[in-house]
Formats: C-alpha cells, sequence, structure tokens
C-alpha cells in the first residue's frame, strides 16, 4: 500500500476527523435535546429591546443552523473562521472583493470553467490576472517576482486536468511576496488535504460536491485563520448578501456526517477504476493521483491524505467517439458536477469548461478525447463493467 501524508493534531482537533464530523456542530439541541439539531427556517428574529438580541438579528447576516455547519467545516479544515456561502461561485466573488482594485492576481492555468469565466469576463474589469501553470515552481518564482500578486489561486488537483502544486513551496513562495494564497480544495475534501496546516491563508469549497456529497445542495464556504479578513468577509457578505439558506446549511450538516467514510470509498473505487483503465487498450492515457504514472505523484503522497474520486482519461479517438461513449454508459450519469454517491461523467470541452475558449484549452492540454470521472461509492465492478460495454460501442 502507498505510504501517504499522515494528519497532524492540535488542541482544536483531539478527536479524529471522522468523529469531528459527526459531533462538532451536531451536538443535540439544548432546548428539547433532540439528537438532529433544529432547522431554524426563519428570517428574523425577537429582540428584547432595541439592539439587544441573542446574537441574530436576520438571516442574511447569522442564522443558528449556518453557524452550527461553520462550527464544523472550520473544525475539519483545522480553521479558526468559516463563511458559509450560497455557492462555490459567490464564495470566490467574496475573495475577489477583499482585494482592492487593480489588484494582481496569478491563477493556476487548469481551473474550473466557472471560475475562469468569473475571473475574465467579470472581475478582469477591476483586477488583473496571469494564468500561469503552478506545478512549475521555478516559472511561478518568476512570474511572482515580475508580476507582484496580491493574491495566488490554486487549485490541487486541478479540475479536470488532476496537475498537483506543492501548496507548502508556494505558499513559502508567497509569503516572501507578501502575497495571499486561496486554495480551491474541493477535490479532496478537509478528509485528504489540509491546505491551512500546509501554510495557505485561504481554503474555498464547492459544498456542491464532496462536503454535501448527495446532488441536492448548491453551496461554497471559504476557511481562514486571520480575525482581520474574517472581519472583512462578513461585511462583505452582509453587503453583498450571497448567504446559504437555513434548509441548505442544514443538509449539508447532514451530509457531511458521512464525508470521512465516503471519501475512503471514493478513494477505494476510484483506484480500482483508474487501474483498469490503464489497462485498457482503447485508453491512451490515464490521470490519477494515486497512480505512479502520475506526474506529481510524489507530491501528493506528500499532502494529501488520500487520492480522492476524481479521474481523468484520454478515449482514443476523436470527438465522435468521446460522444458515442459518453452516449452509452448507463451507471455513469452524464452529467455536470461532481462529488456526489453516485457515479458521473462528463466532457469539460463541451460542459463544464465549455466558457473557456478552445485555443486555451487546447494550450492546456484540455482535448476534445478529454473525459472527467466523478466514481462513486457503488459496487465497483458493476461500474467497470458499464464503462467496458461503453467502449465495445466505440
Amino acid at each position: 500500500m502507498t505510504k501517504k501524508a499522515t494528519p497532524k493534531k492540535t488542541k482544536a482537533t483531539l478527536h479524529d476527523i471522522a468523529t469531528r464530523t459527526i459531533h462538532v456542530g451536531g451536538e443535540p439541541d439544548k432546548e428539547t435535546g433532540a439528537i438532529m439539531p433544529p432547522i431554524f427556517q426563519t428570517s428574523t428574529y425577537v429582540q428584547e429591546s432595541p439592539g439587544v438580541h441573542k446574537g441574530y438579528e436576520y438571516t442574511r447576516s447569522h442564522n443558528p443552523t449556518r453557524t452550527r455547519l461553520e462550527e464544523c467545516l472550520a473544525s475539519l479544515e483545522q480553521a479558526k473562521h468559516c463563511c458559509v456561502t450560497a455557492s462555490g461561485l459567490s464564495a470566490e466573488m467574496l475573495m475577489m472583493h477583499l482585494l482592492p482594485p487593480g489588484s494582481n492576481i496569478i491563477c493556476g492555468d487548469d481551473v474550473y470553467g466557472g471560475t475562469y469565466r468569473l475571473f475574465t469576463t467579470v472581475f478582469n474589469h477591476t483586477h488583473n490576472f496571469r494564468f500561469v501553470d503552478t506545478t512549475d515552481l521555478k516559472k511561478l518564482e518568476k512570474e511572482i517576482k515580475d508580476f507582484k500578486p496580491a493574491m495566488i489561486w490554486l487549485e490541487t488537483p486541478t479540475n479536470p486536468l488532476l496537475k498537483i502544486t506543492d501548496i507548502q513551496a508556494v505558499s513559502a513562495m508567497a509569503k516572501k511576496a507578501k502575497a495571499l494564497v486561496v486554495v480551491d480544495n474541493t477535490f479532496m475534501s478537509p478528509i485528504f488535504q489540509n491546505p491551512l496546516v500546509l501554510g495557505a491563508d485561504f481554503v474555498l469549497h464547492s459544498m456542491t460536491k464532496y462536503i454535501n456529497g448527495h446532488s441536492d445542495v448548491v453551496g461554497g464556504c471559504i476557511m481562514l485563520n486571520d480575525d482581520h479578513y474574517r472581519k472583512e468577509l462578513f461585511r462583505l457578505q452582509n453587503s453583498i448578501g450571497p448567504s446559504q439558506s437555513p434548509f441548505d446549511s442544514w443538509l449539508v450538516l447532514r451530509g457531511v456526517k458521512t464525508l470521512a467514510i465516503r471519501m475512503a470509498a471514493h478513494e477505494k473505487n476510484a483506484m480500482a477504476v483508474a487501474q483498469y483503465l490503464e489497462k485498457h487498450p482503447k485508453v491512451e492515457r490515464v490521470v490519477y493521483p494515486g497512480l505512479k504514472s502520475h506526474p506529481q505523484h510524489a507530491i501528493a503522497k506528500k499532502q494529501m491524505l488520500g487520492f480522492g474520486g476524481m479521474i481523468t482519461f484520454f478515449l482514443k479517438g476523436d470527438i465522435k467517439k468521446s460522444k458515442k461513449f459518453l452516449s452509452t454508459v448507463k451507471l455513469f450519469a452524464l452529467a455536470e458536477s461532481l462529488g456526489g454517491v453516485e457515479s458521473l461523467i462528463e466532457h469539460p470541452a463541451i460542459m463544464t469548461h465549455a466558457s473557456v475558449p478552445k485555443k486555451v484549452r487546447e494550450s492546456i492540454g484540455l482535448s476534445d478525447n478529454l473525459i472527467r470521472l466523478s466514481v462513486g461509492i457503488e459496487h465497483v465492478q458493476d461500474l467497470i463493467d458499464d464503462l467496458e460495454q461503453a467502449f465495445k460501442s466505440v
């Protein structure tokens, strides 16, 4: 078995992370003793007298259900603070608003299509962006010296090419340059990677994916340790309004209870599927951090506690064969998103990354025969059999 990174325990993490997913923020209700926390489905709160209340005034600002979720997620990421938002992109929007106009931002060259769209069509009017291969530390170091960024935005593993960036090394570079480091940790979840421990300033998740895990909620979150930036994030969220609803917060709080066992099942299945694909004659190349063939496999072992449930592979053939393959699978649902208990399959060039210009996609290796799998927790042989019958169709 491959030796992986080992988690570090602090005073804030006295219990194992699997225990914290269930108990932090999930304490029984003090009023009734209910084992499951209630949903505070309210917009406002009664005050004893003007300005005298119990810590809650208006649900856009605060909500007890959302507070419980923030406490849980902060614990999982070994963070002091958590800010929960209505979507992953709204969390990214708040991060951009943290910076003054005219700020320079270095972003990885392979990121979620929605992130690329947000940066190049919305915040390009206020900030300056450079898209760089952050796995190339020498190139990144040169860009930092030349561009003088206020922020470095990392996805690791990236979406969809699953490139791994050395978070610790980049964080050290950034601190010398007085730049903030943001890590989108969506693909790994707090179970398999804790960027704050490795030196990052902010960790961001699309909770829509693994954290919730059941494909029935859209949400985002930001974790951090800095008190000043936490106050700024609250001010921005309260002013702009992208707060998650009480019901969605409750659903995520429910979903996160099984995060540890789900991630273990995702990884176990993904490794078996990746090994199957790597031997298949109709597959050109497989990209999975857990395979020794992955270019940054050594870095993955160093900074990750597991390899996740995402696989990218390149089908031998053109766009027609890719479409045929994608239309033939049965258990793998052809759909955008990822991280649910059910297996999903998609074509990034047509679906999740369609907003990235074709020339840009091709320049980073996002070709028309690239297929992305989000491996679920079904019986793995059923998943392999489904892929096999789809391969026969092409």
